[in-house]
């Protein structure tokens, strides 16, 4: 119901751009700039943990776009999902530039279910789904497969370091029963809003590679072998943005 009436309201009410505030906009052409008018470059946060994969991020995570992704994730702004969905799928393009048979398979990483509840929808599936549009719009085959899911509950990641981030999702996540065949097929891309310390991605990937590998196992293949210290090959990541340091050239 709270999702509903954000969306309704959003039509009615007076509205005042996402990123800074100057009114009758939602989103105002400057801060849609900062946005969209930015190349994609892949991004490592440091430390970079073990086994997450090649990220690419299409915007630094600060001012006008970090407010725009609190204004869509925190305060139901959804009518901004539009634009970071367009943002999302120059992101996608970076991470599976590699050409490959099939389709893009656009895995959200889910969110802790009190924080969707709390907040009344799923920030990162809904701009993956907008990302997916944009994507089908321009040409490329892309669909959300939304096979992740808490197996656990975890504690608020607010104000834990890195290695504590890792420590709290570690086998947090799971592919849903009955859902790995939907990662075959295509090229998989995790997508997520926002990447800080990777842990959500590190974990993600080890949930989509074990579920790869069982559903490989189970058809008479082999899976896909893990570099030492990095996620399989076949599984990439996007995100709408980073962390400014993860940025830095001499890392990338």
């Amino acid at each position: 119901m709270r999702g509903w009436w954000q969306e309704i309201s959003g039509l009615v009410l007076p509205v005042a751009c996402g990123g800074c505030g100057s009114p009758r906009t939602p989103l105002c052409e400057r801060c849609a700039a900062a946005l969209l008018d930015v190349r994609a470059r892949r991004v490592r946060p440091a430390p970079e943990p073990a086994g997450l994969p090649v990220v690419h991020a299409a915007a630094v995570y600060e001012d006008a776009v970090r407010a725009v992704l609190l204004a869509h994730k925190e305060r139901g702004a959804l009518g901004l999902a539009g634009v970071l969905g367009q943002a999302l799928a120059g992101a996608v393009r970076a991470a599976a530039r590699v050409p490959r048979d099939g389709p893009l398979l656009l895995v959200p990483v889910p969110s802790a279910r009190r924080a969707v509840r709390a907040r009344g929808h799923d920030a990162a599936r809904r701009i993956a789904l907008a990302a997916a549009g944009e994507l089908r719009r321009s040409g490329t085959d892309a669909r959300v497969v939304a096979v992740l899911r808490q197996r656990r509950a975890v504690a608020d990641q607010t104000g834990l370091s890195a290695p504590q981030r890792l420590a709290n999702l570690r086998g947090a996540l799971e592919v849903r029963g009955g859902a790995d065949g939907l990662l075959t097929g295509g090229r998989v891309v995790l997508v997520d809003d926002l990447m800080t310390t990777g842990a959500s991605l590190v974990e993600a990937a080890r949930a989509v590679e074990a579920a790869m590998g069982e559903s490989a196992g189970a058809a008479g293949g082999l899976p896909v072998p893990a570099i030492a210290g990095f996620a399989q090959p076949g599984v990439v990541a996007a995100v709408v943005a980073s962390s400014p340091a993860s940025f830095e050239i001499n890392r990338n």
